[in-house]
């Protein structure tokens, strides 16, 4: 009987240490899908959910963390590890927890911005997406509690959707950013399809609209402020003019943000370093810093 009793006693605290391991453990779902009018499409995104979630009644601050060009919504999923990143960040303390979202901007076109009247994504973007998500989950309405973030062309989304709406994000996190051509003539090199179907006046409305450079000089320093800004990008990065311009004019205009150049290069190996960084950041201004 003794050893009946003990053996039952080991089995019972076994599932009591899994039961523990697993609460400690958030979750990804990589296949979600939101229905979207404006893009006339089911839109897939994918949603890191803080190891309490399942267990607690609370709501959580959100990060909308941005993909680069040929990744989709599984790219900081499969490559960028944000389960074990995100969940070790939050086991050691640095980052609080929070809900992290990863949409699609691959599938169709390409790209964070409106393009034309059938890829308006930005405003998919604003419009549908991020109320759905902050009705669908537990999450904290406020601009105190929301961030973006994002790599590459997400880099670039993380730049303009915090420049066009800072009223909407506490933190913006651009990562190796693509912060649009640089001059206009590069614009126009860039993208001579434009050419025939929109007339001059289109290119440079949408160049200023879609050029961080630009941006720092029509979006109030006010606004610019109101926004907390960690800039990161590889010392062997090819984006590495923009994203120092960009902190040149900060520097100039005298917002605060946090400028990194660390070794390294266009690479997930790279990011998959700043990642902690960026939740310890935007983790600041979720908690009273």
């Amino acid at each position: 009987m003794f050893g009946i009793k003990r053996i039952q006693l080991v089995f019972c605290l076994f599932l009591g240490g899994m039961v523990v391991a697993n609460a400690q453990n958030g979750k990804v779902f990589d296949n979600l899908t939101v229905k979207s009018k404006i893009l006339k499409s089911e839109r897939k995104y994918s949603v890191y959910l803080p190891p309490d979630y399942e267990t607690s009644e609370r709501s959580y601050p959100v990060l909308y963390l941005l993909h680069g060009a040929g990744d989709d919504q599984t790219g900081w999923v499969q490559f960028g590890e944000i389960l074990r990143i995100a969940d070790n960040a939050i086991k050691d303390g640095t980052a609080t927890p929070m809900v992290i979202v990863m949409p699609d901007a691959n599938t169709g076109k390409r790209g964070y911005f409106n393009q034309g009247d059938d890829w308006r994504y930005e405003d998919f973007f604003f419009e549908e997406l991020l109320p759905y998500v902050e009705q669908e989950y537990r999450i904290k309405g406020e601009k105190r509690f929301r961030a973006i973030a994002g790599l590459s062309m997400g880099g670039g989304g993380s730049f303009m959707y915090a420049m066009h709406h800072p009223e909407l994000f506490s933190s913006a996190c651009p990562l190796s950013a693509y912060v649009g051509p640089l001059t206009l003539e590069e614009q126009k090199a860039r993208y001579p399809v434009i050419e025939g179907e929109h007339s001059e006046e289109d290119v440079v409305a949408y160049f200023r609209r879609h050029n961080a450079l630009n941006l720092m000089d029509s979006v109030s320093v006010e606004d610019l402020k109101s926004v907390r800004w960690y800039i990161d990008c590889g010392d062997d990065d090819f984006l590495y003019e923009g994203n120092s311009l960009v902190h040149i004019a900060m520097r100039k205009k005298e917002v605060p943000h946090e400028y990194r150049v660390r070794e390294g290069g266009h690479s997930w190996t790279y990011w998959r370093q700043s990642l902690p960084e960026v939740l310890r950041f935007v983790s600041q201004a979720f908690h009273q810093y």
